[in-house]
């Protein structure tokens, strides 16, 4: 077992470090405050080859894993960027990751390389209002007609769908009740989102307001057969794929907001004076840092560990759900302590920590709640009777 960075990881992880110092803490704290997508940063991040790290070489990618791509991530986050940073990137990152590996031939030539370059940006359309974490309760429809389907319905929670060009949008073709299983009769797409048809309404919220968060309507939306990833009826699995990495990459994310924010306070407990001393000699203030620093420590090793079970093949869906509750406890519990540590100027703009603070909390609620992880963990992991829902899987 060897824990240390390989010369690429090494590298990667010095070149976002250096990359990210043309985007201080300001130009996300102004993004935010602006309601403004950071093209410019994402731009960057393209040209230097990191929305293509895992996309294979043959269409433009680096064809490197998701560990890789969470140290990526991490350092974005840890550079002040936090989840405005990452979120404007992750997607083109991990959410491809079923059209690479479910998509046709045609499919992958066609749009792994525009992704790749930044050209093509694409959200992600699972979740919808009625549903929540219970997917194969979606009612969005998808109806073949010739070589063609038509897409009714509506999505909530799609980040930067604003911003995008397509969609990768589960559905049902078969109404849930004529399913054998729960998990069946659901068809995913990478659908153009075409203004005729769509309409896209931006979320108001707490943080993260550099990248937008969106609710979406389908009607009758016209998709070609040739843009169905992988098989009809098969939606569910495939974007597994996508689901496993982004609860893995969520989890670097979150440790890079929560190292952000431990930094700052730790920078301010060393500057701030009172009483003719740094504030940082006093218990109270150093040892809660002191004990974020060690959770932090503990969420990386979990993350660590699952995105190297997923880069080897192996089942990962349990660890990748443990490091993404840790994640969103350090980092949140970090961001507290941050804001706490300054006082009354951590509730000021200027200080950057008040941003961290919104954005930490995220990660304990979306992709998945912290409640339906420890849920499922009982249920799967210490075997215990299912606490949501019945047996029968209604």
């Amino acid at each position: 077992m060897d824990f240390a960075y390989t010369s690429e990881q090494e590298g990667i992880r010095q070149s976002i470090q250096s990359l990210m110092k043309d985007f201080p803490d300001e130009y996300w704290m102004a993004r935010d405050q602006a309601h403004e997508f950071p093209m410019d940063f994402h731009d960057a991040i393209a040209k230097a080859g990191y929305l293509g790290l895992v996309i294979p070489e043959e269409y433009g990618g680096s064809g490197l894993g998701i560990t890789e791509a969470g140290i990526a991530l991490m350092e974005v986050a840890a550079s002040g960027a936090a989840f405005n940073g990452a979120s404007s990137i992750h997607l083109s990152i991990f959410g491809i990751n079923p059209v690479v590996k479910h998509g046709s031939e045609e499919m992958r030539q066609k749009y792994l390389p525009r992704v790749v370059s930044g050209d093509l940006h694409i959200c992600f359309g699972v979740t919808e209002p009625d549903a929540g974490t219970d997917t194969t309760r979606i009612s969005t429809r998808a109806v073949r007609d010739g070589d063609r389907y038509i897409i009714n319905g509506k999505k909530v929670w799609l980040t930067k769908a604003g911003d995008s060009q397509k969609v990768l949008l589960l559905t049902r073709t078969t109404p849930l009740e004529e399913c054998k299983k729960r998990t069946d009769g659901m068809t995913l797409f990478f659908a153009d989102l075409d203004p005729s048809a769509v309409t896209i309404r931006p979320i108001s919220k707490m943080g993260r307001n550099a990248v937008a968060s969106n609710e979406v309507f389908f009607d009758n939306l016209s998709v070609p057969a040739t843009d169905l990833v992988g098989q009809e009826g098969r939606g569910f699995h495939h974007l597994l794929d996508g689901l496993n990495p982004e609860r893995i990459l969520g989890s670097y994310e979150g440790i890079g907001v929560g190292r952000a924010a431990l930094n700052r306070a730790t920078q301010y407990a060393k500057d701030r004076h009172v009483f003719g001393r740094p504030i940082g000699e006093n218990q109270g203030i150093q040892l809660p840092l002191a004990d974020s620093l060690a959770r932090l420590h503990g969420a990386e090793l979990a993350a660590q560990k699952a995105a190297w079970l997923y880069d080897t093949g192996q089942p990962c869906g349990t660890e990748a759900n443990i490091a993404k509750f840790l994640a969103g406890e350090a980092a949140f519990q970090a961001a507290d302590r941050a804001v706490q540590t300054h006082g009354g100027f951590g509730y000021a703009s200027e200080y950057h920590v008040e941003r961290y603070f919104r954005e930490a909390r995220l990660l304990r609620i979306a992709p998945i709640s912290e409640n339906l992880i420890l849920a499922g963990l009982a249920e799967h992991v210490l075997g215990l009777p299912r606490s949501y829902g019945r047996s029968d899987g209604s």
